[in-house]
């Protein structure tokens, strides 16, 4: 290949110049075709991350119980009794938004196979969604096509989708997110590590053949969306739950021998990214045979056997000698097993195609040559307008049961279970609080333990103040767990971004990981896997920062739990927290008076952490019969889920003398609606006092209304059907 053919060919790939002379530097010589397509994939941003690593630096990732942080196919925390949690979230925005079903259905498979990889059994899934306005029907084309593909995906796998968020604004109008993320389990002294190692030892591929699917879907994801996207649609995979499921069962009893060296999913980059990686960690080298790759399509070359994203696929290195026995287990579940190759020592990625050597590469260059980006961020001129909110200019609502009626009418606070209800949640039959709730329950076998399962963030927040935003985005995710008396332990997250070369899109990014890296910090949950994703943008038009917090927390006796509706006649309704006058950034804002400005409502964590502790020792000692976090909507929509829920009406008296609308409607943070029997007053207020905590009795559950400080009077049965109305009618 002639030089200015290189050039082309490494420009159209997204290489700079500068990664261009690396790779020669590297390689001591021109690259090929095969080689540099390699490069393009394995050096793109959703791949090498060159743009957010040194950001990513500030992150805690450590602590007692965590076993495995960044770094890995997934992370690990320790719960004791021999056994671990295995957890990690990604994105699939870019192939959801030019195949909505096919899109989002790899992306479960994609998260799944990361669990598997380190010797988990995927147990559960959760989704975190953002889709445009309602007003333009392509929306309602990619909601139901996202939609579709989670659920006939988790479903079909026997995975249950457990929890979720989905919020809908005009900034993903063009370019829409689909986070998912995944739990597994496993036996401590069963960890497997993506490594490579020994030398002589076979190298595997299981599972499905290999296509021309998805061939350049690392780079795809790591560019910005226009209106040729669409003809991008061979980077999108196509998944086959099916099999996946045999895969699933193949590598659970291929884990209980002890023949497994190292274990990887093929994924972004397939067999590139697959094998460079464990030959890098293992720091060993692989030599690899294409035509004993398992094909489904005629004429395939070295280029597309080793860029393909073809799913199902699964890389094992397994100690030599014992292939035979190998074999019997993928025969047993009628899988494709191969030998490719093997490992060697010289510590080179080289590929063979009929014996001919078509690359050679030092893997570590591959999967850690790529010359970092340490960009410098610049604030954003337009805050200086937005964050501007002046109150006295607001007119109030004149009828407050009809603000309240709207609110809950709106898509982003209205009941999901149009959505969830697709889901499976009860498959494996662990699931204690289901869709719905702050966050799910799921029991662990075998223990009185559970764990508490979330997704949470706000991208308008992060839009206002992205260092705010990504510090609320932990607490509320903390906060969901313990409403349900489970301990936040650690962190899963995703980082969806516009253009980082864009000094504005930077520093929002800086500034958001600052947030959630504080927050993490103060609140015990350090971040042990996730997944950044950047240039989410159309015709130069960036998404909200929006970063999404995973999180899981433990429940030591799941007996005690606690869910959200209200249960008891004569129960006391408490508020933990206080209110604010804080009306920034909230949901009332945008859907009253079609603003999205001002600041978002201020945090101070440590009152956050108190907030959260008394709650969990209060649901811990069983004197709580409910508690639901106060986030979106505010005050008036958190008491109204709390009837609807349980059905149950409510009497309530606010006393703080700040204007209705904040009182009612404002998003003020570490706040918890809890509801107690009179008996058990007392002891609360002993945890109160001892953590110094604000408290307030607000009133009681009675009757069929909610009422509350002579604003609102509505029936319970009024409630429901704003809440459940229009836009379950119009998304069934």
């Amino acid at each position: 290949m002639k030089s200015y053919n290189q050039e082309k060919v490494w420009k159209k790939w997204g290489l700079t110049p500068a990664e261009y002379k690396k790779i020669k530097e590297d390689l001591k010589r021109e690259p090929n075709a095969v080689e540099l397509g390699m490069y393009s994939v394995m050096w793109s941003e959703h791949c090498s991350y060159k743009n957010s690593k040194p950001l990513l630096k500030l992150f805690p990732i450590s602590a007692e119980w965590i076993i495995q942080g960044p770094g890995e196919n997934a992370g690990i925390i320790d719960i004791g009794e021999d056994q671990v949690i295995v957890m990690k979230m990604e994105s699939h925005n870019h192939p959801s938004a030019v195949e909505p079903f096919q899109g989002a259905a790899t992306g479960i498979g994609g998260i799944v196979r990361d669990i598997l990889a380190m010797g988990a059994r995927p147990i559960a899934l959760l989704d975190s969604l953002r889709f445009g306005s309602l007003d333009n029907p392509h929306t309602h084309y990619l909601l139901k096509g996202v939609v579709e593909g989670i659920s006939f995906y988790g479903n079909c796998i026997g995975v249950p989708t457990v929890a979720g968020e989905t919020y809908f604004s005009q900034s993903y109008q063009n370019n829409i997110l689909v986070n998912v993320m995944c739990v597994g389990i496993a036996r401590k002294d069963k960890i497997f590590r993506a490594k490579a190692q020994g030398e002589g030892n076979p190298v595997i591929l299981v599972g499905a053949r290999t296509g021309r699917d998805g061939i350049g879907g690392a780079s795809f994801a790591s560019e910005e969306l226009d209106e040729d996207s669409d003809e991008d649609r061979p980077a999108v995979q196509i998944g086959d739950p099916f099999t996946k499921k045999l895969l699933i069962e193949a590598c659970l009893e291929l884990i209980e021998t002890d023949y497994v060296v190292g274990l990887q999913d093929c994924g972004a980059a397939g067999l590139t990214s697959a094998l460079g990686e464990m030959a890098s960690r293992g720091d060993s080298g692989i030599e690899v045979e294409l035509s004993e790759v398992p094909q489904r399509e005629e004429g395939m070359n070295p280029y597309e056997v080793m860029l393909s994203e073809s799913q199902e696929r699964m890389i094992v290195v397994i100690k030599k000698g014992k292939e035979k026995e190998i074999k019997n287990i993928f025969d047993k579940w009628r899988l494709n097993f191969a030998i490719i190759g093997e490992v060697t020592s010289d510590q080179n990625f080289r590929i063979k195609d009929r014996g001919k050597v078509v690359a050679e590469i030092p893997a570590k260059s591959l999967t850690e040559g790529v010359p970092i980006c340490f960009r410098k961020g610049k604030k954003p001129v337009y805050l200086e307008k937005i964050n501007i909110l002046n109150l006295k200019k607001l007119a109030e609502p004149k009828d407050f049961n009809q603000a309240l009626l709207q609110l809950l009418s709106s898509p982003n606070i209205a009941s999901k279970e149009n959505i969830y209800e697709q889901y499976d949640h009860m498959i494996q039959t662990n699931t204690l609080i289901f869709p719905g709730d702050d966050a799910a329950i799921l029991r662990i076998r075998g223990t009185k333990k559970a764990m508490a399962l979330t997704t949470d963030g706000n991208g308008r927040y992060c839009y206002l103040d992205p260092f705010l935003g990504g510090k609320i985005a932990v607490a509320e995710a903390a906060r969901n767990l313990s409403c349900k008396g489970a301990l936040p332990r650690a962190v899963t997250d995703c980082l969806n971004f516009g253009n980082p070369e864009k000094e504005e899109i930077y520093w929002q990014l800086e500034e958001a990981i600052k947030g959630v890296s504080e927050a993490c910090r103060v609140l015990e949950t350090p971040v042990i896997s996730g997944n950044v994703s950047l240039y989410n943008e159309n015709k130069g038009e960036a998404i909200f920062p929006t970063p999404i917090i995973g999180m899981i927390g433990i429940v030591e006796d799941y007996h005690n739990i606690c869910s959200l509706e209200f249960k008891n006649e004569g129960d006391l309704i408490i508020l933990l927290g206080e209110n604010k006058e804080e009306l920034g950034g909230s949901e009332y804002l945008k859907v009253f008076h079609n603003l999205e400005r001002g600041v978002p409502p201020q945090i101070d964590l440590i009152k956050e952490k108190a907030v959260q502790q008394v709650c969990r020792e209060a649901i811990n000692e069983n004197l709580l019969s409910s508690a639901h976090d106060c986030s979106d909507g505010g005050l008036a929509v958190t008491l109204a889920e709390c009837c609807i829920t349980g059905g149950k009406g409510a009497k309530v008296a606010l006393p703080e003398k700040i204007r209705n609308d904040a009182l009612l409607f404002g998003e003020t943070q570490s706040r918890i609606i809890i509801s107690i029997s009179p008996k058990n007053l007392s002891w609360l207020q002993e945890m109160v006092n001892k953590n110094k905590v604000s408290f307030q009795v607000l009133g009681q559950i009675e009757g069929d209304r909610l009422q509350i400080k002579g604003l609102i009077n509505l029936k319970v049965e009024e409630l429901e059907m704003a809440w459940k109305g229009d836009w379950v009618k119009n998304n069934a």
